[in-house]
């Protein structure tokens, strides 16, 4: 018989609701990852104490989800989210339960949630492992199956299909026929659900140890044309050159291939060319081409980060990397150069960009050539000890000194710090106060105030 380590602090947690005539039973993630061996520290209960009941039984007590059952108990330094058996009412959003009824029996409970990997429980006072649904059954065939009628829980919640891909790709599971069946056919109802529920469930796979596993069911089950149809639309879009896979395959093994560790670059390593599919052009010649596909990339892949409801700095990350991802680094390039690739990368972005590249390479070629990226890095490291500025804020003159010294506020003061900046990056020695204002002033004078002056007249016959 399976059972399950109760710790001291959550014996000692237990024992105040058996005290108190009540049952209280560890529930959901925790008991699955623990029967696959997987770590966990977070702990989810589930009792037939009412909220009110259970507040009365510990001083500080949080309602977090009163409405649906559930509070945070804080207790001995730590917190358990708390929940009372329920049954929930109808499903009018697709998402949430319109009403929900406690119940005081834990089979009834366990019965409305969604997969029966999910649906484990264990006795908070003893360890013993509790299965209705034979979700270890499950555990061992490493298959994720709906409770009951699998139609009947996606149209309960629609999100439960996302789930459903994600803990593919986080568990390396397989669907049960039925379930996946049932998936294809409500997909179309994750439209309504919440950005933000689907960006979690995104980031979710991109956190996981194969997030190809996940998309690949996304796209088997239409939910990745009603989720990223952008992405949807390089299926079947084939490539030229050394390219084994079409623009979605590409996508989704590029995104294997990068460090499970940074997820965000590997959203990137997902979208980076998706711009393909609208820039594809055959040539007379009939070379296929996909000309600045990297620029029509970023811009589609802005909208679908501000679809998802990402933050700016997540946005800016993973734009920041599409729009680069083409560079193409000789050995002949000048340092000024290579400082105007770290100007316009960004020094922070540089690792991740390579981990891009290198992902990249891998979809391609099935392995990786870094030795252009280690001499890359190492002149990189060279011009960074050498140099000191790489932005404008890092002139040897700002805004206020091309005030003092005559030339206006606005957009002009703008346009002659960047010019400023191009100086300083083809030769860093010219970054000195004395000698930026002597160039701003000749720059202002030539090019602003008189630029007529820099064109010889044209002589008639």
């Amino acid at each position: 018989m399976a059972t399950f380590p109760i710790s001291r602090s959550i014996r000692q947690f237990a024992d105040r609701f058996t005290q108190a005539g009540f049952s209280i039973y560890i529930v959901g993630g925790a008991v699955r990852d623990h029967l696959l061996g997987r770590k966990t520290n977070d702990f989810d209960f589930a009792t037939d104490a009412q909220p009110d009941e259970v507040m009365r039984l510990f001083r500080s007590v949080i309602p977090t989800g009163i409405k649906h059952g559930t509070v945070t108990v804080l207790f001995k330094g730590s917190s358990f989210e708390v929940t009372t058996f329920r049954i929930d009412g109808t499903y009018a959003d697709n998402r949430h339960p319109d009403s929900v009824k406690f119940v005081r029996s834990l089979e009834e409970d366990l019965r409305r949630r969604d997969f029966t990997i999910n649906a484990l429980a264990v006795d908070a006072t003893n360890g013993k492992v509790i299965d209705f649904h034979h979700g270890m059954d499950d555990l061992k065939s490493q298959s994720i199956r709906a409770i009951g009628d699998p139609r009947k829980r996606f149209e309960e919640d629609a999100l439960r299909i996302l789930r459903a891909c994600r803990f593919s790709a986080q568990l390396e599971f397989s669907i049960e026929i039925e379930t996946r069946s049932a998936m294809a056919s409500l997909s179309h109802r994750l439209a309504s659900v919440s950005a933000e529920r689907i960006r979690t469930e995104i980031m979710k796979m991109m956190e996981s140890p194969r997030p190809s596993l996940g998309i690949r069911v996304m796209h088997d089950t239409l939910a990745l044309e009603v989720v990223l149809p952008e992405l949807a639309m390089g299926d079947n879009i084939s490539q030229k050159g050394a390219h084994r896979l079409d623009v979605l395959q590409h996508g989704i093994a590029a995104c294997d291939s990068a460090p499970q560790s940074k997820p965000l670059v590997r959203l990137a390593a997902l979208l980076h060319d998706i711009g393909k599919v609208p820039t594809k052009r055959v040539t007379e010649s009939g070379e296929t081409i996909f000309y600045q596909h990297e620029i029509e990339s970023e811009n589609m892949a802005g909208n679908i980060l501000r679809r998802l409801k990402f933050s700016n700095e997540e946005r800016n990350i993973v734009l920041n990397l599409i729009r680069n991802h083409m560079f193409h680094y000789t050995p002949d390039w000048t340092d000024g150069a290579v400082r105007r690739f770290i100007n316009r990368v960004g020094t922070d972005a540089i690792a991740d960009l390579f981990d891009l590249r290198l992902a990249d390479q891998k979809a391609i070629h099935g392995q990786t050539h870094v030795e252009n990226l280690v001499e890359f890095q190492n002149r990189i490291d060279q011009v960074l000890k050498q140099s000191t500025a790489l932005t404008t804020k890092d002139l040897a003159i700002n805004g206020e000194d091309l005030f003092r010294l005559g030339i206006p506020k606005g957009p002009i003061m703008g346009v002659i710090l960047k010019q400023l900046l191009e100086t300083v990056l083809d030769d860093p020695t010219e970054n000195e106060f004395e000698k930026l204002g002597t160039i701003a002033l000749k720059f202002y004078e030539q090019r602003i105030l008189h630029p007529s002056r820099n064109h010889s007249p044209t002589s008639s016959s």
